[in-house]
């Protein structure tokens, strides 16, 4: 649901990153089924603050949330459930189809998502925080936040068979969200670190244990011991 003009460089911190508290905030990203939910959930568990995109999304989109007024208003009532809850799955097959109401739809939310983000990142006591953004290198959004940027990797055929046991989407779906993402080549040309998800919940844990304290050291933390 995000803009997908790709830039054509890094997503690299401008002068101004530095807005924060914080000397390290990572831009955590990676295509859809990748692993990024599993891989930000390790980092957690280290002692990272992470502030997940999609997750203030669903807040501001639920019953009751700050763009479900914007977003009838724009939409009408008939994309609202009876709940009144974005009705997801009437939106995205809208945005999929429809590349006016797909913008229309990111200029109610992304502002919203940013200042969220931000507001996060100003309370945050962690060591280092990690901005969990799927379209992290498409949008540009966070580049005057982030320090480095970490692609979350695997194969396109591990993300089709993920993304469809995960959820109610189907291969064309899948296929079609995939083809509004960065390629995956593109991502980790641009990435300033790489974990590889093909294998299990372990090696994906010692992953992010090896980059959690680069991390430490990067923000001007001494390294301390993991049972990874």
């Amino acid at each position: 649901m995000s803009s997908i003009t790709p830039t054509p460089h890094h997503c690299q911190p401008t002068a101004d990153h530095r807005r924060t508290p914080l000397s390290l905030v990572i831009g955590l990203t990676g295509g859809i089924g990748s692993g990024k939910t599993a891989a930000a959930n390790c980092f957690a568990e280290f002692g990272a603050d992470i502030i997940d995109t999609d997750v203030i999304s669903h807040d501001l989109t639920r019953s009751g949330g700050v763009a479900i007024p914007s977003i009838k208003s724009h939409f009408g009532e008939q994309y609202i459930n009876d709940d009144g809850a974005l009705n997801r799955e009437k939106m995205r097959t809208l945005v999929f189809r429809d590349n006016a109401g797909r913008k229309q739809l990111e200029a109610i939310l992304h502002p919203l998502i940013q200042h969220e983000a931000g507001q996060r990142l100003l309370h945050t006591t962690a060591c280092y925080a990690i901005i969990v953004a799927p379209l992290l290198f498409e949008t540009g959004h966070y580049c005057h936040i982030v320090t480095r940027t970490l692609v979350i990797d695997c194969s396109e055929e591990d993300q089709i068979s993920r993304t469809i046991s995960r959820s109610k989407l189907d291969e064309h779906t899948v296929r079609a969200i995939m083809a509004v993402q960065l390629s995956r080549q593109e991502r980790l040309k641009r990435a300033d670190d790489i974990i590889v998800n093909t294998r299990d919940t372990r090696y994906l844990r010692q992953q992010a244990g090896i980059l959690h304290q680069k991390y430490l050291d990067l923000s001007g933390n001494r390294p301390q011991d993991l049972l990874i």
